[in-house]
């Protein structure tokens, strides 16, 4: 019985975001303008020209879009793709790399897949654009949304009144932390010194962006990262469903940072920050979810983890929640948006969602 309220309400809060795209699209967003940072779950094509492995503009990736590869690492929408199409907007927030001058005030996707907190995180991989790096694309864009409105308060209370998704982490533990062989932070701290440094750091960074007028913050935490295929197979489990001390190490990182959504939450009383619980979301029954395959990718990968170039996926794509050894399917980003938009389980996000958030 149980089991069946669960699926129950999970098809409810699907049924809620399809009624809100359905609702939204092509009439006023629910918020005027939507800004992402982030990494290559939300990368939606600013890596394409960067000197760097971590590029997605080939097939299979985007085997599900209408216009094919685009430099998102899935087979269709992201995360902050389906909570664009959530809000009302009508096209997808573009990316920093190739903006247009009219799409300014909508917002800007500014994420780069192997970026993280630490400038060094994913280095290996070669170019990426940092949270630092992103922070300084974002004065760009404020500096012309300035010049656009003709005052510097102008531009403020515009970007006041705007969305910010800010998911950063992964790659400082997947690409450094657990890198030995490319990175020292693993010698030079515990996980506990680790996560301690890294939320200080991330914490300056996000006072950065309420500089420039973030005002409604949705900080995502990272993802069971030891469930990832690329972990699992690095690794090993040790009999267990998951690499255990990596995912104790994403759990340590996240409680730091709900302490961290209330500390700037108290400092900084004319804004409102949120957690989203995206271990908590990814980590529940993926069976009661409809998935079936999670322990490995829908596409075969090279040896970095990313798809091989032209070679055929799965075609149960709504089955599988990995698409390649790091990032979700189309079909698994939907639930983690729809749980970030509106809470499935009270703990999915903390104090609120990112309804409530917005309405504020």
């Amino acid at each position: 019985m149980l089991a069946e309220i669960k699926i129950w309400l999970l098809l409810l809060a699907l049924l809620v975001v399809s009624s809100n795209m359905q609702l939204h699209v092509h009439a006023v967003p629910q918020v005027p303008c939507f800004f992402i940072f982030g990494d290559s779950l939300v990368d939606n094509g600013n890596n394409n020209g960067l000197q760097t492995k971590a590029v997605s503009n080939y097939p299979p990736y985007g085997i599900d879009l209408p216009q094919g590869p685009t430099g998102r690492f899935t087979n269709g929408l992201t995360t902050a793709d389906i909570l664009a199409q959530i809000l009302g907007f009508d096209k997808y927030i573009p990316p920093f790399a190739n903006l247009a001058s009219s799409d300014i005030l909508l917002g800007v996707n500014y994420a780069s897949a192997s970026a993280g907190i630490r400038e060094e995180s994913g280095s290996h991989l070669g170019i990426r654009i940092s949270l630092d790096k992103q922070l300084v694309n974002h004065g760009t864009t404020f500096s012309r949304i300035t010049s656009s409105l003709g005052s510097k308060d102008a531009a403020t209370q515009h970007l006041n009144k705007c969305l910010y998704y800010v998911g950063m982490g992964s790659n400082d533990y997947l690409n450094n932390y657990y890198m030995p062989q490319n990175y020292a932070t693993s010698q030079n701290y515990t996980s506990e010194q680790y996560a301690e440094a890294l939320i200080t750091q991330y914490g300056n960074q996000i006072k950065t962006l309420h500089s420039y007028g973030a005002r409604k913050v949705a900080i995502f935490g990272v993802g069971p990262l030891g469930c990832t295929p690329f972990s699992i197979a690095s690794h090993g489990t040790n009999g267990s469903l998951c690499v255990d001390k990596i995912n104790l190490d994403a759990l340590l990182f996240n409680k730091k940072l709900v302490l961290l959504v209330d500390q700037l939450n108290k400092e900084l009383t004319d804004a409102k920050f949120i957690y989203v619980n995206y271990l908590g979301i990814a980590s529940g029954d993926a069976l009661l979810a409809g998935f079936k395959v999670t322990n490995v990718g829908c596409c075969p990968v090279d040896e970095i983890g990313q798809c091989i170039h032209s070679e055929t996926p799965c075609l149960n794509r709504s089955e599988y929640t990995f698409w390649d050894s790091f990032h979700p399917t189309e079909a698994a980003n939907k639930v983690s948006a729809a749980r970030s938009y509106q809470n499935l389980l009270v703990t999915d996000t903390h104090p609120m969602d990112i309804s409530h958030l917005i309405k504020l």
